[in-house]
């Protein structure tokens, strides 16, 4: 049964997300509607991915950013058609899955390091 289940999903899950994990900063381009009238503009979120759960269509990645010295988190649904695009602006490494710690921390001691990771589409060089 979950197989049919799995098979449903699969159609309504989005092709173009980046591979990102926690502690992955990350720049979500949001879809917001202002006003009564059909106006609606994007609005760039970017903070720390500090969570990701779910499976296939019910996905959902929590990202932390600090505006005027208050932490805000909001929880993006993946594969929602309000977000636009995701970009990965820079990659951390970090030891764990979820990263809550992070909320009582401030300044430096908040920082994640970095790490470039190598992706799964770079071709090997050959030697000539």
């Amino acid at each position: 049964m979950s197989q049919i289940l799995d098979k449903l999903q699969q159609a309504h899950t989005r092709q173009d997300v980046p591979a990102f994990r926690p502690g992955d900063t990350v720049r979500v381009h949001v879809r917001l509607k202002e006003g009564e009238g059909e106006k609606e503009r994007i609005q760039p979120f970017e903070g720390v991915v500090i969570s990701k759960r779910g499976h296939l269509s019910s996905t959902t990645f929590t990202v932390r950013r600090v505006s005027f010295g208050i932490g805000v988190e909001r929880i993006f649904p993946l594969h929602s058609p309000m977000i636009s695009t995701i970009e990965v602006v820079r990659q951390g490494r970090v030891r764990r899955a979820r990263l809550y710690y992070l909320r009582g921390l401030k300044g430096k001691a908040a920082r994640i390091k970095r790490v470039e990771r190598v992706t799964e589409t770079a071709a090997p060089e050959s030697k000539s």
